[in-house]
């Protein structure tokens, strides 16, 4: 997680944290959510992007090295999904590495078809149809997985009673975090579009998504990533592979544990850190781990940061003191879903609602960079 340095290690309790500074070995980093959109061609990487998709290689690299047993670990990575999407194989069924490899390029296949169906600006996928429908259309029909996670993402929309909206692309809409020299939006234009957001006027019955009003639009991106990194997890394990790691971006998704019978080693980067440095170590068994933050997309106007975490009912980003909520979950699609939602609800409601919710676990931090945790949560510290 990175971003420019507003937190120190100092700032956080030592009886709260475990901090390891400088690039950590048998480390893979966790970053903060990045928004999905079509894969790009001939991009150019600013300093900051570059130094972001680095720090995954890096913990990647890492992992790889530290290994052991069942031969030596296959990696794939491609720029995906507006972010640098990478699977490893530690462990397989197969004994020659070719088909693994094929297995790693039909990874990536996977999370081009997704890209089709989920992007918001390629005029191909359901979710841009949706979004351009003629006006007066009620209903549309749309592929088991758009529907499914549209339901998802309704969900949370229900479980945070609207404090997490899909419903939410009019707003996120008039904020560009990639533009060299980006700008708070107009508050008048802002406040024109705000009726517009309510997941209420939105339902899904099978593969028909319904809807109350003419200018609802969806924007997945905060739901979609955990979603494609566990429609990978079921690819992988249905062609024998028993242990992997799929990082999309910092969306950390691991299938069984390391061929050793170890755990793997993820780690929560520290915000607003100029190198790699991790705030806690976790030991992750066939588990997701995902980070929502105010550092990955973001930008700073008169002393104030602007992140990407929009408050649905104001247009504007949340402020209640988070710097950061990690989620640790079975399924990376609550990962994603949970980690938006509790930075959403803020500590207090965000740890309840955790510890209502069985098998999902969180790990919150405050801006004076202390470390909070859901019920169960410091049991996968290292």
């Amino acid at each position: 997680m990175v971003a420019n340095g507003l937190l120190s290690a100092g700032n956080i309790p030592r009886t709260e944290r475990k901090t390891q500074p400088g690039p950590v070995p048998g480390l893979t980093f966790v970053i903060a959510n990045a928004r999905m959109v079509p894969m790009m061609k001939n991009i150019k990487f600013g300093r900051r992007m570059a130094a972001w998709i680095s720090g995954i290689l890096i913990g990647t690299a890492c992992l790889t090295g530290c290994a052991h047993g069942g031969g030596t670990p296959l990696s794939q990575s491609s720029f995906l999904l507006d972010t640098f999407v990478t699977v490893t194989i530690y462990g397989s069924r197969h004994i020659f590495p070719q088909k693994n490899q094929d297995i790693l390029q039909g990874s990536m296949d996977l999370c081009k078809s997704y890209e089709d169906l989920l992007s918001t600006t390629r005029d191909t996928s359901e979710i841009y149809k949706i979004n351009h429908r003629e006006p007066g259309t009620r209903s549309m029909t749309v592929s088991e997985d758009t529907a499914r996670v549209i339901e998802r993402g309704l969900e949370y929309g229900r479980m945070s009673g609207g404090a997490f909206d899909i419903t939410v692309e009019p707003l996120s809409s008039l904020w560009d975090f990639k533009s060299n020299d980006p700008q708070i939006p107009d508050r008048a234009e802002i406040e024109k579009d705000l009726h517009m957001v309510d997941y209420r006027a939105i339902r899904v019955e099978d593969c028909q998504v319904l809807f109350d009003r003419d200018d609802t639009r969806i924007d997945l991106g905060a739901i979609a990533k955990g979603f494609i990194a566990d429609r990978l997890k079921e690819y992988l394990e249905e062609n024998g592979v028993t242990s992997a790691v799929i990082n999309l971006g910092g969306n950390v998704l691991c299938l069984g544990e390391r061929p050793d019978g170890e755990p793997f080693k993820i780690g929560l980067q520290k915000p607003f850190a100029d190198h790699q440095e991790a705030v806690a170590a976790l030991n992750i068994r066939d588990m997701s781990v995902v980070s929502s933050g105010v550092y990955e997309r973001h930008f700073v106007k008169d002393g104030v940061n602007y992140h990407h975490i929009l408050n649905p009912r104001t247009g504007f980003p949340y402020e209640n003191g988070l710097v950061q909520v990690s989620i640790i979950s079975k399924e990376s699609v609550d990962g994603d879903g949970l980690s938006t939602t509790c930075f959403a609800l803020g500590l207090d409601r965000g740890i309840e609602l955790l510890d209502s919710l069985d098998d999902v676990y969180g790990i919150f931090m405050t801006e004076d960079g202390e470390l909070h945790y859901s019920r169960g949560a410091r049991d996968f510290l290292e």
